[in-house]
């Protein structure tokens, strides 16, 4: 008898303290995921080029331990209650944000040459290490977004169901994957007050660590979901 057993992950949250426009914290935030029955969580809290909760002109070092915090106590939590807690990283440009997975806290340490790039050689520098790089909700339009800037020969994929995106901003972001052949992803973009849906990715296997997560992603083995 085949196992139909499928395993669900938010793949876009945010924390607070560590993003500054998250309305819940660490541990409330992984109860709500863990009460919904899913498997495992991303924080992908903003990171020192954008909405962190943080005097962006700190140390280099300070800002990175502040920022991985959430996640380090995240894992400690999900291991008390039973969910996994992986850790990504969301990247912004002038309102256009950028989702990695794969990078741990000591590569960010040993490369703080990042901070003097431009973002398609950070991201390129991202990929050429072995990371996922998703551009997050790519049509959105909002007061904080001048223009829309696309990334396409930059990134591995393309987040074509955001928690916060309208119908028809998600369709435009699922169209201009398809059209450069860019991969499908899902997160809910999960800031503690409610969404339009929720969303993630569903998978066969469960997932082990994030590197398990991203050769998942790119063998496209995960579907995404929106609800």
């Amino acid at each position: 008898m085949h196992n139909l057993r499928t395993y669900r992950y938010e793949t876009h949250l945010h924390t607070y303290p560590v993003s500054k426009c998250a309305h819940k914290g660490v541990r409330e935030a992984l109860l709500f995921y863990k009460v919904l029955g899913y498997d495992g969580v991303f924080i992908t809290n903003h990171f020192i080029d954008g909405n962190i909760n943080m005097d962006r002109s700190s140390p280099y070092e300070a800002l990175i331990n502040f920022y991985f915090s959430d996640y380090e106590e995240g894992v400690k939590i999900g291991e008390e209650i039973g969910i996994s807690v992986f850790c990504g990283v969301e990247l912004s440009y002038k309102g256009t944000d950028f989702l990695v997975y794969g990078l741990d806290k000591e590569w960010f340490l040993s490369h703080s040459e990042i901070c003097d790039m431009k973002k398609s050689q950070q991201l390129q520098l991202f990929r050429d290490n072995g990371a996922l790089v998703i551009q997050a909700h790519p049509f959105r339009e909002a007061s904080y977004i001048d223009h829309i800037r696309l990334f396409p020969r930059c990134v591995d994929g393309v987040e074509i169901y955001n928690g916060g995106c309208t119908e028809f901003e998600n369709e435009m972001a699922e169209r201009y994957a398809d059209q450069y052949s860019l991969l499908h992803f899902s997160g809910t973009d999960f800031h503690g007050v409610k969404k339009k849906y929720l969303c993630g990715i569903e998978t066969q296997k469960i997932i082990t660590d994030v590197n398990d997560f991203v050769d998942i992603i790119k063998s496209n083995k995960a579907i995404c979901f929106k609800e």
